[in-house]
């Protein structure tokens, strides 16, 4: 089997290359998909992005990244919901259908505290994306941030926020890096169902030799990624496997051959 019609990259993957490398590398490689972070963005501005992007007639799948609501005060709350907003513009401009959220921590915050903080964020987003009509996927990170980047970190507080917030434009987004350790994940997904809007993979190395930059290629860890995509598409996704790896070793390659090698990987383990 030789399918890569649901291949997805992020450019955060290949973090090297700029905006215009990523597409071109990216097309010319034969990836259909790519999900755009607003860090590659920000040097041609949203307008640029949109229009090289639909040049390129690449799939935009999302927008990475919104979130950090968590907020000591007032003011950086309403900081955190503007930049927000305007996350939710900038998807709009190039074409995505969806904004990814990391939901956000303060280090030393009770974690009930900064996740009332993060739903009440998430509400104040609802009318905004509704009118832009870019959709909200909330993202539970490993619990080893839960006191830096998220305070949201299973799968079923992702499903009990969506739950709250009872709206069609807010849904999950499965990263297998962060929830593959779940016991509870199988039936956590099958509660989803039909709110899971995005799937992320990539791999959970052992030693994992950095907390944020040493994940690894599908089949260089222990996640059991088919199984977990065999859950969310019963589920009910169908939507674009994306390929989310942030590595210090792999950013420090040649990337035309890094994503050949992902290629490989997706087709083998995914």
């Amino acid at each position: 089997m030789n399918d890569l019609s649901r291949l997805c990259i992020h450019t955060m993957t290949t973090k090297p290359w700029s905006l215009r490398e990523t597409i071109d590398g990216y097309v010319r490689a034969g990836v259909p998909g790519i999900t755009v972070w607003r860090q590659h963005i920000e040097p041609v501005g949203a307008d640029e992005a949109g229009r090289m992007l639909r040049e390129s007639e690449l799939e935009v799948v999302s927008l990475c990244r919104g979130g950090f609501f968590p907020g000591v005060t007032h003011a950086k709350r309403q900081f955190a919901i503007e930049d927000n907003k305007r996350a939710i513009d900038e998807a709009q401009a190039i074409g995505a259908p969806l904004v990814v959220l990391v939901c956000g921590a303060v280090p030393g915050m009770a974690l009930g505290e900064a996740r009332k903080q993060i739903l009440d964020g998430i509400a104040a987003l609802l009318d905004h994306a509704k009118q832009a009509k870019v959709r909200l996927g909330i993202e539970p990170l490993h619990p080893m941030y839960a006191d830096s980047r998220s305070a949201v970190n299973t799968f079923e507080q992702a499903n009990n926020m969506v739950s709250a917030l009872q709206s069609p434009w807010v849904g999950v987004t499965v990263d297998v890096y962060h929830v593959w350790w779940d016991p509870f994940l199988q039936s956590e997904i099958g509660r989803a169902g039909k709110t899971i809007f995005s799937f992320h993979v990539c791999d959970w190395r052992t030693p994992t030799r950095d907390l944020l930059n040493d994940r690894g290629l599908m089949g260089e860890g222990c996640i059991k990624i088919a199984q977990i995509r065999k859950w969310v598409e019963n589920a009910g996704f169908t939507g674009p496997i994306e390929v989310e790896i942030f590595s210090d070793e792999y950013w420090a390659t040649d990337q035309i051959g890094y994503v050949e090698k992902i290629k490989a990987a997706y087709l083998k383990h995914c």
